[in-house]
Parts: structure tokens; sequence; C-alpha cells
């Protein structure tokens, strides 16, 4: 069978690089970021390493409009999905006494709100690639981080978020591991993308994981049978004490 996966901020970062090796493993994709022509661009790169087909969705996870886009267009194209790659995040730091509602709201959107409508839309999908691929199952795989197992001060917001989405995961083993579709949350420490640019000054990129850490994770975590269940992976940086991001 052809094995599909829908990607989620796949325009750049650790998103990019999962689907780089998927694209590689001959998997079609249906990617998404909110960047229409880097997503084009990006689109165009993966057929070349491999992909059979990708189908690309510009859509912003913050959008509910916009995420069930990105699921029709994964079900008009595709009858299964084998992997669902949950990434799109966004985060800001801030004390809980400085955080603004409208930050939260934004944070809640996208990484959890989003999340949960991209699961329930591809349950279906989730369940039919299952069954095709006995031996492997399916498999749902997101980007959690470290901050939503260990609490850090200036990260509230972002934490809450983030341990939510491995509660999330974990009840959906509970739920789904039956029908074939497991789920692991990975909830690494700083990576070296653009989103950790920020903190630069206090963690510079060559002290933290490196992109291709999550996507050898990711890959290893689609390899397993459907017998195997992983909720979660913690993944903390070297010369650290393990607890902090």
């Amino acid at each position: 069978m052809t094995k599909s996966a829908l990607i989620s901020g796949a325009s750049r970062g650790i998103g990019l690089g999962i689907a780089t090796r998927l694209a590689q493993q001959g998997y079609s994709l249906t990617i998404t970021a909110r960047d229409a022509d880097r997503l084009e661009a990006v689109a165009a790169e993966l057929r070349a390493a491999g992909a059979p087909e990708v189908v690309p969705v510009a859509a912003d996870m913050a959008d509910e409009d916009g995420v069930a886009r990105v699921l029709g267009a994964h079900a008009d194209r595709f009858t299964t999905m084998s992997a669902l790659i949950l990434n799109a995040g966004v985060g800001t730091a801030g004390t809980l006494a400085e955080s603004s509602m409208r930050r939260f709201d934004k944070t809640i959107a996208v990484n959890l709100r989003a999340p949960i409508q991209l699961i329930q839309g591809a349950l279906p999908l989730l369940r039919a690639g299952a069954a095709a691929d006995p031996d492997r199952g399916a498999k749902v795989v997101a980007l959690s981080s470290i901050t939503g197992v260990y609490a850090e001060a200036g990260l509230a917001v972002y934490g809450a978020a983030k341990a939510a989405l491995i509660s999330l995961l974990t009840t959906l083993n509970a739920e789904e591991s039956a029908n074939g579709v497991t789920a692991t949350a990975i909830a690494p420490g700083y990576v070296d993308t653009d989103m950790s640019a920020w903190v630069h000054d206090q963690v510079p990129p060559h002290q933290m994981l490196a992109v291709n850490d999550i996507v050898e994770m990711t890959d290893a975590l689609l390899r397993l049978s459907p017998r195997a269940v992983v909720p979660s992976i913690i993944m903390s940086r070297a010369g650290t004490d393990g607890y902090r991001a």
C-alpha cells in the first residue's frame, strides 16, 4: 500500500525534517503551514526527494476553517492515513502575572485545539490506515515540550498547553490503540530551529537538540508495531540537569 502522512508546520524546522524523511521513504504527503509560497517550494523539494504525491494546503492552525480545509484536502486525495504529525506550534515567554488572555487564546488554539480537531477529523483515515497495514498500524506523533512535563518560570501558558497535549495523546491511546492507532508525544528541550532563536543569548544553538534528533525519534516510532504503545518521550539537552528546556 502507498503510505500517506499529514504534517502540520511542515515548511521549516522539525516539520520539514520529518516531511523530508518520509518523502525519502516513499510516503505521499499532505503538508500545511501559513506561508503559501514557501509551502509550494517545499512541496517541490519533497517530490524531488521521493514523495509520490504532495498536497500543500496553506492554513493557519488558529483558524478552525483552515484546519478543516487541510483535513478535507487529505481525505479528498487519499483513502487512508498512515501517520499524523502534529508539529505546528506557537509560544511566547511571559510570567503568569504578565500573560494576556489574547496570548493565552492564541497559544491554546494552535497548540491544543488544532491538534484535537486534526485528530478527530483524521481518525477514520487513521483507522483505515491501521487496518490496511496491520504490521505497523497508524501513528500520531505530536511535538510537545519538556516544559509540559517540568514547569519552567516564564513559560506558564506554553507549558500548560504542551502538558495538555501530552494528556490528550495518552487518552487517545486508551481509546484507539485497540484499533491499531497509537500515539506518542515527544517532549524535547530547546531544538535548534527558528522558534528557539529568541533564547540564543542564553542557550546557543550548538547546545540545543538538533532537528535530526527529533526526526530520528519520529522515524523509529513510525516503524514500531501497533502492539507497542509509547505515550511520551522526554528528550533533554546534554549538560543540563534534564529538567529544563
